[in-house]
């Protein structure tokens, strides 16, 4: 006689294969987090670099102003500038959100019973939004401004783009503790969801075939 293992017969062979599975998934996702933070970083600093490019850029433009009102020449070099830092600005805040994933805490007893972990991912994914949302309206305002052809006249939209670039600094500090808090956050849940399950030594399965 002889033992055949059947993963047919007793599903206990395939929930170890998905808890190795689920194991690598969480070692995997531990070594890429430093690597996330330093993408997120360095996509929002250039970001930023851009937006006050292109403030640079504008200013070197004529222009004339009266009290609130001025009319100048727009900037092509700034126009660029400021769309590039646009689309980084989203693409960073893009990749936080789906790689840090969903920070669900709806009242305040879910806050209350939260991790520090979980309650810094979830503040620092509020003012990330916050802060994008003024970040790239002002951004868009600046580029927009430098999108016409010919010289135009309205209200001073002079600090736009050096004001956005620097809230593109602040949006990526709060985006890598974002993340950070939401991958320890995860890291804690499974632990306790291990200490949780059942441990082995799990029955061997057998069916019993004549020699």
């Amino acid at each position: 006689m002889f033992i055949t293992l059947s993963t047919k017969h007793n599903p206990i062979y395939i929930s170890i294969c998905f808890e190795v599975l689920r194991m690598a998934s969480i070692a995997m996702a531990n070594r890429i987090v430093p690597v996330v933070c330093l993408l997120l970083i360095i996509i929002d600093i250039v970001a930023g670099i851009l937006g006050i490019q292109a403030q640079v850029a504008q200013n070197k433009e004529r222009y004339m102003r009266v009290w609130i009102f001025e009319c100048r020449e727009p900037s092509y070099e700034a126009y660029k500038l400021g769309l590039a830092a646009c689309i980084l600005l989203a693409i960073a805040h893009v990749i936080a959100n789906l790689l840090g994933g969903c920070v669900c805490i709806r009242s305040r007893d879910d806050w209350d019973r939260s991790s520090p972990n979980r309650q810094i991912a979830g503040s620092s994914l509020i003012f990330s939004w916050i802060v994008l949302f003024i970040a790239f309206t002002l951004l868009v305002l600046g580029t927009v401004s430098n999108a016409r052809s010919r010289q135009s006249c309205g209200f001073s939209h002079k600090h736009l783009f050096v004001i956005g670039g620097i809230l593109c600094f602040i949006h990526g500090i709060f985006l890598v503790a974002y993340y950070v808090g939401s991958s320890a956050a995860k890291a804690e849940e499974e632990m306790i969801y291990k200490q949780q399950r059942p441990v082995g030594p799990y029955p061997i399965p057998a069916t019993s075939l004549p020699a």
